[in-house]
C-alpha cells in the first residue's frame, strides 16, 4: 500500500473531497477535479458524511459529485477512490449489517460496484472488536472494497484491531488516516508511528497544512479574525506555530519553494507516510500543492523542521 499509492501518476498527493458539495459546487468540483487528474493525481478521499454539517446537505454530496464526475469522464479504472462510514463515532456505528448497508450507499452514489479504500471513520468502541474485523472482513471477500484503513484511531486501538484480525485470518486495517502536520505532532509521532512502520501501515495524514496555517498567510490572529477556521487557526498558533513558520520561512529563502510545498514536502520524509491528503478550492491553489510532489528537502532541513516546534504538540 505505501508503495503503490505514492507510484499513481508520481504524484504523492491525495485530494480531499470534504470540499465538494461544501466550498464548490458540482460545476466548480468538476474543473477542480480535471486539473488535478490532468496533473496526473489519481487518489481522492471522501465519506459518507461529507457534507452533512451544511445546512440542507444529508451526507452524501461528495461521493455523488466524484461518482458524476469519474462517470462523464470514464476514469473511474484510473481512479483510487477512498470512502468512510462513522463519521462522529455514533455507538454501533461499526456493527457489520451496518457497515455493508453504508458501503452499498456510498457505492450507489460513487457510481461503481467497489472503493479502493474504505475506512472506518471513526472508533465505534461499543461493537467489539470482531465484529468490526469480521463486518469489514466480508466487504473484502464480496469485492466490495479493495483495502481497509483506519481513520482517527489510538495506537492501542490500532494495534488491537490488527492483532486480533492476524489471530482470526482476516482482513487487517493497512492504512491509517491521523491528524498529522508540523504544527500538530503529538497523535501520530512516537508509538503509533513505531506501530505503522512495524507493521507496514501505509498512513494518509489528514490537515496537512493546518487549515491553512502553514500557508503561512496568517502571521497574527488579526489576520483569521472572522474566519470559519478561526479556533483551528488559533490553536495550530498556540501550538509554536509562529515558531514553525519562522524556520519555514529560512527553507523558502532556500529552496524558492512556497510554505505549503515545504509543510507537504515535510510530511511526505516522514516514515510511513504514502501521501497526505489536501483540498484546493482554486486552480491556482492546487497548481502550488501539486509542486510539493516535486519537493525533495534535504536531510538538513528535514531535521530543521523537525526540530522547529518549541512544545510538544
Amino acid at each position: 500500500m505505501a508503495e503503490a499509492h505514492p507510484s499513481i501518476g508520481g504524484i504523492r498527493l491525495c485530494f480531499g473531497g470534504n470540499v465538494f458539495g461544501w466550498t464548490l459546487d458540482r460545476d466548480q468540483s468538476f474543473e477542480i477535479l480535471d486539473a488535478f487528474y490532468e496533473a496526473g493525481g489519481r487518489m481522492i478521499d471522501s465519506a459518507e458524511g461529507y457534507s452533512s454539517w451544511i445546512p440542507g446537505n444529508k451526507g452524501g454530496e461528495s461521493e455523488t459529485i466524484i461518482g458524476e464526475w469519474m462517470e462523464s469522464r470514464g476514469v473511474r479504472k484510473d481512479m483510487l477512490i477512498a470512502t468512510k462510514t462513522g463519521m462522529g463515532g455514533p455507538p454501533y456505528s461499526l456493527k457489520p449489517e451496518k457497515v455493508a448497508a453504508a458501503i452499498e450507499g456510498s457505492l450507489e452514489r460513487l457510481r461503481t460496484d467497489y472503493v479502493d479504500l474504505y475506512y472506518a471513520h471513526r472508533d465505534d468502541k461499543t461493537t467489539p472488536l470482531d465484529e468490526v474485523i469480521s463486518g469489514y472482513d466480508d466487504l473484502v471477500k464480496n469485492g466490495k472494497a479493495r483495502e481497509l484503513g483506519a481513520s482517527n484511531y489510538t495506537v492501542e486501538r490500532l494495534g488491537a484491531v490488527t492483532k486480533l484480525a492476524d489471530r482470526m485470518g482476516m482482513t487487517s486495517f493497512t492504512v491509517l488516516q491521523p491528524e498529522f502536520n508540523l504544527v500538530s505532532r503529538a497523535e501520530y509521532q512516537g508509538p503509533l508511528q513505531d506501530l505503522c512502520v512495524d507493521r507496514d501501515i501505509a498512513v494518509l495524514p489528514y490537515y496537512g497544512l493546518a487549515a491553512g496555517f502553514l500557508s503561512g498567510k496568517f502571521r497574527k490572529p488579526e489576520d483569521w479574525a472572522g474566519s470559519s477556521r478561526a479556533h483551528a487557526l488559533g490553536k495550530f498558533a498556540g501550538y509554536g506555530g509562529f515558531e514553525v513558520l519562522a524556520v519555514m520561512d529560512a527553507v523558502a529563502a532556500e529552496t524558492g519553494a512556497s510554505l505549503a510545498q515545504i509543510a507537504l514536502a515535510w510530511l511526505n520524509a516522514q516514515p510511513a507516510i504514502a501521501a497526505p491528503i489536501v483540498s484546493a478550492t482554486k486552480k491556482e491553489q492546487l497548481a502550488d500543492l501539486l509542486g510539493a510532489a516535486n519537493l525533495e528537502l534535504s536531510a538538513e532541513q528535514v531535521a530543521r523542521l523537525d526540530a522547529a516546534l518549541p512544545v510538544s504538540a
